[in-house]
């Protein structure tokens, strides 16, 4: 049975050691805030571990998002300094030099190039104010590839990485957030599906099958099988080469 409280508790402490151990009393949190129950969560315990002082909210639509006054509402019940980011033109400026040479944008590059994007924008903003970038990724997503390589799979600590959505929804009630930023439809804000969506299967379905390795419809198992195979790389340290044994 999956404590809440405890959890809560540990993550909590985890995350004051951490900036203890690798920052100043002056580091803070940098957290790119969605409204979504992940960078919800890790604001929330960034909060308690460091206090509101120390952490930083970077909103970062591209163009327009429908959804960022949920980010909003966030940054203000936790009452944490934030800044709005709009990649927009950055990206959009990409996208130009690209397309100017001999090569056509696919679907790979445009999903992809907004969450590096984000990601350059939050380690930029750390490196002004001096920081550590949260990295908001979980257990779940990061089982079946749902994450970008070097984009929102990047970051200096994951307080979640290791947690389902469900652990995750759980230790956000632990917290006191509202409904709002635990429950909200996860979705990704660079198309028009939400992850389970695009993903063909829920989250209930795939955390069971992680924790229990119960999975009751074949098809749906073979393709989480599939993903998590195909994606292994994403959460796994570069391969490199080994020069041992060259030199004499």
């Amino acid at each position: 049975m999956f404590d809440a409280k405890q959890a809560k508790q540990q993550m909590t402490k985890w995350i004051a050691d951490f900036f203890q151990n690798n920052g100043s009393p002056e580091t803070k949190a940098i957290i790119g805030i969605s409204g979504g129950k992940d960078s919800s969560i890790v604001a929330a315990l960034c909060v308690e571990a460091l206090g509101k002082n120390r952490v930083l909210g970077v909103l970062m639509p591209c163009g327009e998002q429908h959804d960022i006054d949920i980010a909003f509402d966030l940054c203000k019940v936790l009452d944490i300094e934030y800044i709005e980011v709009n990649i927009d033109k950055p990206t959009q400026a990409l996208y130009d030099a690209i397309t100017a040479t001999r090569l056509t944008l696919n679907s790979v590059a445009t999903f992809n190039t907004p969450a590096r994007i984000r990601m350059a924008t939050l380690y930029a903003v750390s490196g002004i104010v001096g920081g550590m970038v949260a990295n908001t990724s979980n257990l779940s997503e990061d089982w079946v590839g749902y994450a970008t390589k070097f984009g929102d799979s990047a970051g200096d600590f994951s307080p979640l990485s290791d947690m389902t959505v469900a652990e995750i929804k759980a230790v956000g009630r632990e917290l006191g957030l509202a409904s709002k930023f635990i429950d909200k439809v996860p979705a990704d804000g660079l198309c028009d599906k939400t992850d389970e969506e695009n993903l063909g299967f829920t989250y209930e379905v795939l955390d069971k099958y992680i924790r229990e390795g119960i999975c009751d419809v074949t098809i749906t198992k073979d393709r989480i099988d599939q993903l998590h195979k195909m994606n292994l790389h994403k959460v796994t340290p570069m391969p490199k080469f080994s020069g041992k044994g060259l030199l004499t």
